[in-house]
């Protein structure tokens, strides 16, 4: 008999005596798995946001560091793996290709061309997640990001290096104005980034073709993920692009990133985090989802000259339920981004497209990411429709209205009539403020509305082509100078007694 004295000194002796081979820590055994989700033991030394290979060649990402074993989220369908795989640490953090190869391209989260153009052309990579500049690394927001649409170049203007929210209902046009946005960025030299977070791939099929047809494809990348994929995918798609974007912009270039949307991306890390059994919060969102947005929207910056000066700007979409902005979700982004423009279905159906609100919409920036030239007649614009907005109300009760109300009521018409856009036609700033200057200006109030549609398009044919000179002038100078506000009185009355 050996007694228990003598085994436990063997024992002893052997754990003494015990050396561990080079690689024995590198290589973990999976001892659950499902819903895209691993449990690995034996991984002790991987890190937070390590990459790990399984058997079957699918990624996966370290997101829980535990006692005795780590939660891995698979990148990709968890069919093949089985308990007891073998599962290898790369020694990555996740990262994506980054690099001006991207340009035009369609790819997945991790980087991977799913556009069937071949391999992109690339030695860069950079991880997903970086530090946000600091507050002496970044400048204030000054520069216009124009985005060609009236309604929002006029009152609710973007900066670059802004985060400015665009949320409303489904189906209110929301993804219409970035795409807007991104045709509108043609030869001035901004380059875009489209997430598109569970989108259906016909939608980002048909994306991708509409920006090809109005040449916008050449200086943009979309980075999709289907609403088939795994929520981890779901989860790091926001930041892969936003790496992609901070690469250009630490290269001194200016870049625009459309978070399509972060309801979807909310839903998904939520998904994970339940499936990795973290504690749930409000709505079941996990602790960390307002950590987990503002980490990713401060990345957005103007850099400071000595950093070369290039900007990142994020125009994040969400998706609210029957208009209600005070929801978990929509109530933290607000309080995350520099301003939002709200879009409303009961504009929507009216007719008013884009059916912005641009009573609860604001821009946090304001007149400083303006051309003077759009700032001065941004300011009667804005006080008319404010009075339009108060007196429409009350003439809904009165029956009889003084000269004076009824005036007001008919400019105000005008003018929302003026704000209204046809998809993808973004005007020029310059146009856009001739226009703008006309309707507060009174020059439209004896124009029948079902006919201000048809007045602006002559119109600003009429001025580029009779009159290209005072367009000119206030792009070069980006001011409505007296001159040009005469010249441009006399366009206006010339073109009036021919319409």
């Amino acid at each position: 008999m050996i007694n228990a004295d003598e085994i436990a000194g063997i024992i002893k002796q052997r754990i003494a005596t015990f050396k561990t081979g080079a690689n024995e820590t590198e290589v973990g055994t999976v001892i659950e798995v499902g819903d895209n989700i691993a449990r690995i033991y034996g991984l002790d030394a991987a890190q937070a946001s390590e990459l790990v290979q399984f058997p079957n060649g699918v990624e996966g990402v370290v997101l829980n560091l535990e006692e005795d074993n780590v939660g891995v989220a698979i990148m990709g369908p968890d069919t093949d793996i089985k308990e007891g795989d073998q599962v290898r640490r790369t020694g990555r953090i996740v990262s994506v290709p980054v690099g001006m190869a991207l340009l035009g391209r369609v790819v997945n989260p991790l980087g991977a061309p799913v556009d069937g153009k071949g391999p992109i052309e690339t030695k860069k990579w950079r991880t997903i997640e970086n530090r946000a500049p600091g507050v002496i690394e970044r400048q204030g927001v000054k520069q216009p990001l124009q985005t060609g649409i009236r309604a929002i170049d006029a009152l609710i203007p973007i900066g670059k290096g802004q985060r400015e929210l665009i949320i409303g209902d489904r189906g209110t046009g929301k993804t219409a104005i970035a795409v807007d946005t991104i045709i509108n960025q043609k030869g001035k030299d901004v380059f875009c980034i489209y997430v598109a977070i569970g989108q259906k791939n016909s939608t980002v099929a048909a994306l991708a073709q509409t920006l090809e047809q109005n040449g916008a494809m050449e200086y943009t990348t979309i980075v999709t993920v289907s609403p088939a994929e795994p929520a981890a995918l779901k989860w790091i798609a926001p930041f892969a692009g936003c790496a992609m974007g901070e690469e250009l912009m630490y290269a001194g270039k200016d870049v625009l990133i459309i978070y399509d949307n972060l309801t979807q991306h909310a839903q998904a890390y939520r998904e994970v985090s339940l499936l990795l059994r973290r504690p749930p919060g409000r709505e079941a969102y996990p602790g960390d989802i307002f950590f987990l947005h503002s980490r990713l929207l401060e990345r957005a910056a103007k850099l400071s000259d000595e950093l070369g000066g290039g900007s990142l700007t994020a125009l994040p979409v969400i998706e609210t339920q029957a208009g209600d902005v005070s929801a978990y979700i929509p109530t933290n982004l607000i309080s995350i981004t520099d301003g939002q423009i709200y879009l409303q279905s009961s504009l929507f159906f009216q007719g008013v497209r884009p059916a912005v609100d641009v009573g609860i919409s604001v821009s946090r920036v304001g007149g400083s990411a303006q051309i003077k030239a759009m700032r001065t007649v941004a300011g009667p614009l804005k006080l008319d429709l404010a009075q339009f907005r108060e007196l429409a109300a009350f003439a809904k009760l009165a029956s009889d209205l003084d000269k004076n109300t009824q005036q007001q009521l008919t400019r105000g018409e005008k003018i929302t009539e003026v704000l209204k856009q046809p998809q993808f036609h973004p005007q020029l700033v310059e146009e856009q403020v001739a226009v703008i200057f006309a309707a507060t200006r009174g020059y439209l109030d004896d124009v029948p509305t079902n006919k201000i549609a048809e007045w602006e398009t002559s119109f600003v044919n009429f001025v580029r082509e009779k009159h290209a000179d005072i367009l000119e002038s206030i792009k070069k100078t980006s001011q409505l100078s007296d001159d040009n506000t005469k010249a441009l009185i006399a366009a206006i009355e010339e073109f009036n007694k021919s319409f």
